[in-house]
C-alpha cells in the first residue's frame, strides 16, 4: 500500500485494474473460442466435399432438378390463379361499396 495516496483512491485503483484484467482475459477467451470454431467449420466443409461422390451426385441432381422444376411451375401456376381470383373478389366488393 502506498502511504502517499488516500485509502479510497488506492482501493479504486485496485478494483479498476482487476476489472480491466478480467475484461482482457474474457476477450482472449472469446478470441480463442472463435478461432477454434472457425477451424472446426473449415474442417467439416473439407470432410463433406471429400466424402461426396462427385459424378453420381451431379447426374442425380440434374434429373431430380428437371422433375422438381416441372412440379414447381405447376404449383406456382395454381397459386397464381388462386391469387388472381382473390384479387378479383376484392375488387368486386370494393366496387359494390
Amino acid at each position: 500500500m502506498d502511504d502517499n495516496k488516500p485509502v479510497l483512491e488506492q482501493v479504486t485503483d485496485a478494483v479498476s485494474s482487476a476489472a480491466t484484467a478480467t475484461a482482457e482475459a474474457a476477450r482472449t477467451v472469446v478470441k480463442k473460442v472463435g478461432n477454434t470454431a472457425r477451424k472446426v467449420r473449415k474442417a467439416a466443409r473439407k470432410a463433406v466435399t471429400k466424402a461426396a461422390p462427385k459424378k453420381k451426385a451431379k447426374k442425380a441432381g440434374k434429373k431430380s432438378g428437371k422433375k422438381s422444376a416441372v412440379k414447381k411451375s405447376a404449383k406456382k401456376a395454381v397459386k397464381k390463379t388462386a391469387k388472381k381470383a382473390a384479387k378479383k373478389k376484392k375488387k368486386a366488393k370494393k366496387s359494390r361499396r
